[in-house]
């Protein structure tokens, strides 16, 4: 019985370690944003862009208010988005976007996880071609009429639509276009359960085996616990 405890009580401690990482990312998201667009979400579609994200790991309204609330009167350090790249174990292609207030550290720490794992860091623009980006939105598919909404939202420049399986749809536009889809989203009262930039690979993906996968799973685990590191994208299969 008491072993069954302690191993409930270890998956608790790491859904809430995962969470507070999660909430610690999306902070620092929120400063970046409060920084370039202000702190009125009405007035910065960005901002509004995470809150959403925010909720959708369900970060509590408090945490999201002391957020922008410290990034509006600069009680935090003033944030930086810098992307990095680098090549992973075996090949892989990654660029690495994070959100920091000191990126000597951030270099330093993306060195380290890289050096220990069998990658290396590389010069910027290296591997950006490699990459093309584009906007995605998460919807849920309840309430909309399909055939009518696909031919309004291709003048909104909607590319793809697909069901993810869990009763929403996926919406991809071009990194260009993100602004206008959201809009348009919201000009009809439709939920965006989630909205983000993505980086995707325009190329052939990598092909690994088994135990290089892991290898490269290492350095994943490694740049998740990097309270930096915001978004990781790779080209592995």
């Amino acid at each position: 019985m008491g072993r069954i405890f302690e191993k409930r009580k270890h998956k608790m401690f790491a859904r809430y370690a995962k969470m507070s990482q999660a909430f610690t990312k999306i902070g620092k998201e929120i400063a970046i944003a409060v920084k370039i667009g202000g702190a009125d979400p009405d007035g910065n579609s960005r901002l509004r862009a995470i809150i959403a994200n925010a909720k959708s790991v369900n970060m509590p309204k408090a945490n999201i208010d002391a957020a922008i609330h410290r990034a509006s009167t600069k009680s935090d350090k003033e944030m930086e988005e810098i992307a990095y790249e680098g090549k992973g174990p075996h090949g892989v292609a990654i660029i690495i976007e994070t959100a920091t207030d000191n990126p000597t550290r951030t270099i330093a720490n993306l060195r380290a996880h890289m050096n220990k794992t069998g990658g290396q860091m590389l010069n910027s623009g290296s591997l950006d071609f490699l990459f093309e980006r584009k906007g995605i939105f998460i919807i849920p598919m309840a309430g909309i009429d399909l055939e009518n909404f696909e031919l309004e939202m291709i003048d909104y420049g909607m590319e793809d639509l697909e069901e993810d399986g869990e009763g929403n749809y996926i919406i991809t536009v071009p990194f260009t276009e993100f602004g206008a889809m959201q809009k348009a989203l919201e000009d009809r009262k439709i939920e965006i359960t989630n909205a983000q930039l993505q980086r995707l690979p325009t190329s052939t993906l990598v092909e690994l085996n088994d135990e290089q996968q892991e290898d490269f799973g290492k350095l994943l685990d490694r740049l998740d616990e990097d309270e930096d590191v915001v978004n990781v994208w790779h080209n592995l299969k």
